[in-house]
């Protein structure tokens, strides 16, 4: 499903140049949860931004369903980020002049999706906020935006999803509603998700966890069954 060969990313800073990822090898399969935590400017959202073909690498290969990302034009990306791949970003990143169920409409709008209003509504009611369709995001807590942001990233049934630090914004409680249900979509959609953390204890309960150091892969580890009954019984 997600294939990386050999990449690397490196951007200029001042007079110098930054390496923010080096020689990063991972293979994602199909309806897997991986998790990636690692230090503030390990390279952890860049590395998202890379599968999602929001930023190319300075080297090495990305590959999404066997189609290398650098290999596509801009029109060729946007159709493959909107059919294949979900983003939730830390911030939500709505649109303040819009509704609840419009914001999920928008990407199904963009690709001529029918019915998208009723799919919107199902998407809310998926995510528990049936009753707030109708609610502007200055009128949602900022759980219910995150809430209206994964069924936006959902709109278009992609079986990839992205998750950087989605809980970040959020309080603890409100942060782990927000892993509750993304563990549930991922056990209901069999989605292939992939999601950023600075929280170990949330990130334990993927599949595996990837750890960054340095922009290098330091170690990816399988789930820890017993910590994981650990986590979600709350001791």
């Amino acid at each position: 499903m997600i294939r990386i060969d050999r990449v690397g990313k490196v951007v200029q800073s001042g007079s110098e140049k930054l390496t923010i990822l080096r020689d990063i090898d991972l293979e994602v399969q199909k309806g897997e949860f991986l998790s990636i935590i690692g230090p503030s400017g390990s390279g952890k959202s860049t590395l998202l931004g890379l599968i999602a073909g929001l930023d190319a690498p300075s080297s090495g290969r990305v590959y999404v369903d066997d189609i290398e990302l650098a290999s596509l034009g801009e029109d060729e990306l946007a159709r493959i980020r909107g059919e294949r791949i979900g983003f939730v970003f830390q911030f939500f990143h709505l649109l303040p002049s819009l509704t609840a169920a419009e914001n999920v409409m928008v990407p199904m709008e963009i690709f001529g999706v029918a019915d998208a209003d009723e799919k919107s509504r199902a998407l809310l009611a998926e995510v528990g906020l049936t009753d707030r369709s109708h609610h502007y995001p200055s009128q949602l807590s900022g759980g219910e935006q995150q809430r209206v942001a994964i069924a936006r990233a959902l709109a278009n049934d992609p079986p990839i999803l992205l998750a950087d630090e989605p809980t970040g914004n959020l309080d603890q409680n409100n942060g782990k509603h927000i892993v509750d249900l993304i563990l549930a979509i991922h056990e209901r959609r069999g989605s292939t998700i992939v999601l950023a953390t600075h929280d170990e204890a949330l990130a334990r309960r993927a599949d595996r966890t990837l750890i960054l150091d340095g922009g290098a892969i330091e170690r990816i580890e399988p789930r820890r069954d017993a910590e994981l009954r650990s986590v979600a019984s709350g001791n």
